[in-house]
């Protein structure tokens, strides 16, 4: 039984916060576990077996495993599994990782930016302040002044933020133009999406793997965590709540993982990055309600 109409924002609310838990804490998670394999190894490893536990997922819950929407969804799995992961981890090699983390994070205001033309999407209300709060906190969280880094490490990482934007503005009009299962969506773009990432790393040269303890528990983190599950609750975060809104929330990751950098790393934050972190929670302890109410307004009844 799906839940009713008005409660699932609600419930997409809930399930970004779970999503920023899980991918901000996997930062700390990847940093470690590139000791033990090469980034292109590690990128087409967990995106390949991220598919194949989905599949198995379907064939427990008896669902088809036929894929629908061929085209659309070979262009979600391009964009949002070959594209932004592995320029990610591309960006990651050739330059530092603050940087790169700066760079790959402006997908919510490329998102911002092209969903007004593309899906018709405006910000209203409270939202304003709250994306002035949530980009201001970003920024001081991250510091892009102050790390150094590569043009080709800065392109790559521009281009995997794009990539993502585009994704996420793709993903929202399959979801307008015909229901889809999920699942099996997330299986299927995930699947085509790590075809390029095995090319490129059965062609480049990189370390052999060292199947230490943590990084097989790291590749399990990635596998069901980080790409499985994560990747299924970030559609259902864009099936149910505004493409601006749902970028806007990805913005709590970097601080989560600077968080954890600071627990599990000794990394501790300075003054600005602590106030960068205040001004994001205050921006989306904003959006959160805001988004709620308008889309509880403008959702039809259910038929």
């Amino acid at each position: 039984m799906n839940p009713p109409r008005h409660s699932r924002p609600a419930r997409a609310l809930l399930g970004l916060a779970l999503l920023s838990v899980i991918w901000g804490y996997n930062w700390v998670v990847m940093k470690s576990a590139l000791v033990d394999a090469g980034a292109i190894t590690f990128t087409a490893l967990r995106s390949a077996l991220g598919a194949l536990s989905l599949f198995l997922v379907m064939r427990w819950q008896r669902k088809p495993l036929a894929l629908t929407r061929p085209l659309a969804t070979l262009t979600l799995g391009v964009l949002q599994t070959a594209l932004f992961v592995g320029l990610t981890m591309a960006a990651l090699i050739h330059g530092g990782a603050g940087k790169t983390a700066v760079l790959v994070y402006t997908m919510p205001f490329w998102v911002l930016l092209l969903a007004r033309p593309f899906l018709g999407e405006r910000l209203h209300g409270l939202q304003w302040p709250a994306v002035a709060l949530a980009c201001g906190g970003l920024v001081l969280v991250l510091a892009p002044w102050r790390p150094a880094g590569s043009p080709t490490s800065e392109v790559l990482a521009v281009a995997a933020g794009l990539a993502w934007a585009l994704a996420a503005l793709q993903a929202k009009h399959m979801g307008r133009s015909q229901r889809f299962d999920l699942l099996s969506l997330t299986a299927w773009q995930m699947a085509l999406g790590s075809l390029p990432l095995i090319a490129l790393a059965l062609l480049l040269p990189e370390p052999p793997i060292h199947w230490t303890p943590y990084f097989i528990g790291a590749l399990l983190y990635n596998v069901v965590l980080g790409n499985a599950l994560a990747w299924w609750l970030w559609l259902y975060v864009l099936q149910n709540l505004p493409a601006g809104v749902a970028s806007l929330g990805t913005l709590a990751i970097p601080v989560i993982g600077v968080l954890a950098a600071w627990l599990q790393l000794g990394e501790r934050p300075g003054r600005v990055e602590i106030a960068g972190m205040v001004l994001i929670g205050a921006g989306l302890g904003l959006l959160a309600p805001a988004a709620g109410r308008r889309r509880a307004v403008a959702a039809p009844p259910d038929p």
